[in-house]
């Protein structure tokens, strides 16, 4: 996990904390909306993976006005987007966030377990 966070942090100028966070609460949106064998893959393909996708299930709590918000506007990748804004990713860091994180799950899971995860999250691929 702290390579991952380390080319993260160099692609986006997020701080690590920052870094980490928004990875997991990536890696938590993935495990609720992808399909379950191929994220199942992937986690076991990134370690500390589960450690981080915890601290984001933790920070989650009430999520305030802008959980609401994602909850209004029906999930999906518009909440993650709020759950990233709200975790201090600017709205222009968002897509490079994506692309560094599935390029590494590319090169640790491969793309048979990427491209069924990517193409079952309808919007996903604008991010990746």
């Amino acid at each position: 996990m702290e390579e991952l966070i380390a080319r993260v942090t160099n692609r986006t100028g997020l701080d690590a904390a920052t870094a980490k966070t928004a990875i997991g609460h990536i890696l938590a949106f993935l495990q609720k909306e992808g399909p379950a064998t191929e994220v199942s893959q992937l986690m076991a393909a990134l370690p500390g993976s589960e450690a981080a996708l915890a601290e984001a299930n933790a920070s989650e709590g009430g999520g305030g006005l802008m959980g609401m918000l994602g909850g209004m506007m029906g999930g999906g990748v518009m909440a993650l987007g709020q759950k990233l804004i709200s975790a201090g990713v600017p709205m222009n860091q968002m897509q490079p966030l994506g692309q560094e994180l599935f390029a590494y799950g590319r090169e640790k899971a491969g793309e048979d377990v990427m491209g069924p995860i990517v193409g079952s999250i309808p919007g996903l691929n604008q991010f990746v």
